[in-house]
């Protein structure tokens, strides 16, 4: 059995399409054809059911599939493993949101001195396309920022509790208030994240079970941003205190005492448990770690 064969049996079962396949491999169609049509052969199975130029696996497709994983993750970490003591060299896909992203690039300066030869890519999406990016093995690891999750087919190598607040400028008419409730703020200004995205998904569940809906007068995804508008406004957010931390210590933000509202919410870096850890993205997620988790 040819690794080859399987590489592009993997691509065909994740793109569910031959010819893109083919397109990513720099192969031509027919090429993949030949190749899979060799793994039936020698497996004595149907891998693909080809119905009205739709492709799915079959039920022996899906048992090649978890095993042509990892066949092909212990081949390229015995290359790897051969060049152990070259430079650093990858290209690592990784999907978190977009708070993070912000976070992380403030320091991508300091990475790259660190590994010049790994190329990263950041990609934003919600907690839901993360899973099915994986699942895709689309990415290398998703940095998550939702409520606890646990799927079998994951595993999570570093996760933290994230406190978060209500969040607002020191001259907001409520920001020296004590003991709260949440029903005494939803007649003002809220500037928000992106609904249906990670905790502000959560935030607004929980208001539903109180039966309370927020109007927000803006929504966006760049938490600097917001920070920025809640300052020069009487406006509020509600936004994790790695967010808000600095700005709350230099005296432009306050966090509103609001007693009966908790929100748990989870930072959570995870990879798909048939993922290979190379060298170079062993060393990246040791970096996050060390930025993100300490």
């Amino acid at each position: 059995m040819e690794i080859k064969n399987l590489i592009s049996f993997l691509h065909v079962a994740e793109l569910n399409s031959f010819t893109k396949a083919a397109q990513r491999l720099g192969y031509s169609q027919s090429t993949i054809s030949f190749q899979i049509k060799q793994l039936e052969d020698e497996l004595d199975c149907l891998l693909f059911e080809r119905i009205n130029h739709t492709i799915t696996l079959t039920t022996k497709g899906k048992e090649l599939f978890s095993y042509a994983q990892r066949v092909t993750a212990l081949t390229a970490e015995f290359k790897q493993n051969l060049g152990e003591d070259q430079d650093l060299r990858a290209d690592i896909h990784v999907v978190l949101p977009d708070s993070i992203c912000e976070i992380l690039m403030q320091d991508y300066g300091e990475f790259h001195k660190r590994f010049p030869h790994i190329s990263l890519k950041f990609t934003t999406a919600d907690t839901e396309e993360m899973f099915r990016i994986l699942n895709h093995n689309e990415a290398d690891v998703v940095l998550t920022l939702d409520q606890h999750t646990y799927q079998k087919e994951f595993s999570i190598i570093q996760e933290k509790r994230i406190d978060m607040h209500f969040v607002t400028s020191s001259a907001f008419p409520l920001a020296k208030h004590k003991d709260l409730h949440v029903e005494e703020l939803v007649d003002y200004p809220f500037v928000l994240t992106e609904k249906g995205m990670g905790y502000r998904k959560v935030f607004d569940e929980l208001l539903a079970k109180r039966s309370i809906e927020l109007q927000p007068i803006l929504e966006l995804s760049r938490t600097d941003l917001i920070t920025k508008i809640i300052e020069e406004t009487q406006s509020i957010s509600f936004l994790p205190d790695f967010v808000t931390q600095d700005m709350v210590k230099e005296g432009k933000l306050v966090y509103l005492d609001v007693k009966d509202f908790e929100v748990e919410i989870w930072k959570q870096l995870i990879h798909h448990k048939n993922k290979w850890i190379s060298r170079p993205l062993r060393e990246f997620l040791e970096y996050i770690i060390e930025k993100e988790f300490k």
